[in-house]
């Protein structure tokens, strides 16, 4: 399909995801860390997140881990989405912290795969831990040609 590196594809994929995620992007969420089966996307809690307790609401924390987890299993250019998920709550996130949440390929067969993705602070502190089951549906995330374009470019600048 492509002379594309597994790690440029992943990336190629990153960027293509990341220009039609309007969610991600209004959450200040940036991708940091991109690899086959593998994410890393950070959040600022801001103002807006506090509830009533005065820590970040859990369901921006989900989907933090949930853009995370997307991510990671949208690496390999074959539309996948989540099937089903499960997050624990461990800590509280606070006005001001920057959340990284981390996402691991576990297992991938088929059309399925299993994907664990851990929220932590800026002080290395875990807030969340959440598993993702995902399914692969029809369709590519880039056309061939765009595949093409980016190997070209990737290869110019080196």
């Amino acid at each position: 399909m492509t002379d594309l590196t597994p790690q440029q594809l992943a990336e190629a994929c990153a960027e293509a995801m990341f220009a039609k995620d309007t969610a991600t992007q209004e959450l200040e969420m940036q991708v940091v860390a991109i690899a086959p089966g593998r994410a890393s996307i950070t959040m600022p809690v801001s103002k807006r997140m506090i509830q009533g307790h005065d820590s970040c609401h859990g369901g921006y924390i989900f989907t933090l881990a949930d853009s995370a987890f997307a991510f990671a299993c949208n690496t390999y250019n074959a539309v996948t989405v989540g099937a089903g998920c499960t997050i624990d709550y461990l800590a509280p996130a606070k006005l001001g912290d920057r959340l990284t949440a981390h996402a691991v390929e576990c297992s991938r067969s088929g059309r399925t795969g299993v994907y664990d993705v851990a929220v932590e602070n800026q002080h290395g502190t875990t807030v969340a831990l959440f598993r993702g089951r995902s399914h692969q549906v029809r369709g590519t995330l880039l056309p061939e040609t765009q595949t093409e374009t980016k190997k070209q470019q990737t290869e110019s600048t080196q």
